[in-house]
């Protein structure tokens, strides 16, 4: 069942605009099932959007928890969240976070080759650093490269509330 936006006054839709809160936004938390139980973990990454098409990019060790999961159930749920600032009020009711927000399911992949590995890496540093870099070989052969294909995401954004 395809879930919607609760507050729908908060749904961002304008592509040039989540692809600015995937810019400004540096973490992103992977959700896996881990027989049966969730297991969450805050990773970096970077990403692609060609015509409306998320793909993130992960990169970590070679062996661990994370990598064991997906080899098993590669189904993943991401949240991403920047443009955090906390407001006030007069009353409890008026308090509250600002927040532009990403999420999605998709399935995750390990790549396995050289230059999907490269390709991978490269993306991530130019979504984390704004920077160019390049790789060889051996500097992707001692981690891991994890595409994500995000097949369903929605945005949101929280502004500060006009108080007059």
């Amino acid at each position: 069942m395809k879930r919607g936006i609760t507050r729908r006054e908060r749904e961002v839709t304008d592509l040039n605009e989540i692809i600015g809160i995937l810019d400004r936004a540096k973490i992103v938390h992977v959700g896996m099932v881990d027989e049966g139980k969730p297991y969450i973990v805050p990773m970096n990454y970077g990403y692609t959007m060609i015509d409306g098409k998320l793909s993130l990019y992960l990169h970590g060790a070679t062996t661990g928890r994370k990598l064991d999961i997906l080899r098993v159930n590669p189904d993943v749920f991401v949240e991403i969240d920047t443009d955090i600032v906390p407001f006030e009020g007069e009353s409890a009711c008026q308090h509250g976070i600002c927040y532009s927000s990403v999420m999605g399911e998709g399935k995750a992949e390990i790549i396995e080759d050289v230059e999907g590995k490269i390709d991978g890496l490269k993306k991530l540093m130019k979504t984390q650093t704004g920077k160019d870099f390049e790789f060889n070989d051996k500097m992707v052969g001692g981690v891991t490269v994890i595409r994500i294909d995000v097949d369903e995401y929605t945005a949101k954004k929280r502004p500060m509330p006009n108080r007059g």
